[in-house]
Parts: C-alpha cells; structure tokens; sequence
C-alpha cells in the first residue's frame, strides 16, 4: 500500500497544481457556485470521459487525463461549497489552499481505510468502470440533492463528491503509472 499512498501524493502534487494555477488565472470564481452547479460540471467532464472511451477518438485536442483532474478539483470545490455555501466574495489564496488540502487528505484517508479493506481491488479495474462509477455516484448526487440533501439511509452529498474523487484519482493513477493498461 506504500506505492498507492506515493502514487496517490503525485496524483495530487498534479491536480494541486492546476487548482493553483487556475486560481491564479481566475480567482476563486468558483465561489459563485452552488453545489448543484459543481454536480453539474462533474457530469460533463464524466460524460466526455464516456463519450471518448466508446468512440475511441476525441475532436478537441485533449484526452480524459484532463477530465479526471477536472473532476477531482470539481469535487473538492464541491465539498468547500457544501461547508461554507455559495459567494460573492472571493475566498484568500491561503484559506483556499488549506481547504483544498484538507479535504484532499480526508479523501486520501478514506481511500487509505477502504484500500486496506479490498485489498487494492481497484488495480484489477478499468478506466471505464472508474467512469462508470462516477456517472453513477452524480445520478445519486443528484437525487440527493433533488431531496434538498436528505437522505434515509444513504450517505451524503459530500460522500460521493469523496467517492467520485477516489475513482478519479484511481483512473490518474492507471493513466500516469500503469499507462492505462486495464483500460479495454
């Protein structure tokens, strides 16, 4: 489980990366954003990652390692907005940074515990289960969401933004390391 916890730290130097230098860009813009938005935009990316691995080729000059980073800094956006709601106000580098890091380690804590208890299953996975697996966990976003975040006996919104990350994170995992060899 060593290599998956160094693996999954350089997964996350990437994406960390981009959120920075997009926030650089943009600001945090994205502050706007209701969570229901962040579902949103989680789904698109998941939808061209689907539309990409059944047609085989892509028109924009981009694979699906772009959409996967999407979707894991869409995630964490997504949980940050279901802590402190929706603003106007742009959010300090700083502040924004710590609760990235935050919520990328409680998901990396997570992975760990569940990693333990499969038994790294996810590397006998393909890519396109993985992409599966979160249009799945958005459907159930979703209808939680459609519930104004009630649920009876399922988890949260927060959950599956945790879990959508996690199969996120697993596909960069294969494409960076593995050269995406279970991807068929």
């Amino acid at each position: 489980m060593e290599k998956t916890n160094n693996q999954y730290d350089q997964v996350i130097s990437i994406c960390r990366n981009i959120f920075s230098k997009k926030m650089t860009d943009y600001g945090t813009a994205w502050r706007i954003l209701r969570p229901t938005s962040l579902t949103d935009q989680i789904y698109i990316k998941a939808q061209r990652i689907r539309s990409i691995e059944e047609k085989g080729v892509c028109k924009v000059d981009e694979g699906v390692k772009p959409e996967f980073i999407g979707i894991i800094n869409y995630c964490i956006m997504g949980i940050i907005q279901l802590e402190l709601g929706p603003s106007d106000e742009e959010m300090p580098n700083k502040k924004t940074q710590e609760l990235y890091d935050k919520y990328f380690q409680q998901a990396k804590n997570l992975m760990m515990d569940k990693n333990h208890d499969y038994g790294e299953a996810w590397r006998n996975m393909r890519i396109s289960s993985y992409t599966d697996l979160i249009l799945m966990k958005i459907k159930r976003t979703k209808q939680i969401e459609d519930n104004q975040g009630k649920t009876i006996i399922s988890e949260g919104i927060d959950a599956n933004y945790m879990d959508m990350l996690n199969y996120s994170v697993f596909a960069m995992i294969k494409i960076e390391f593995e050269n995406g060899e279970a991807e068929d």
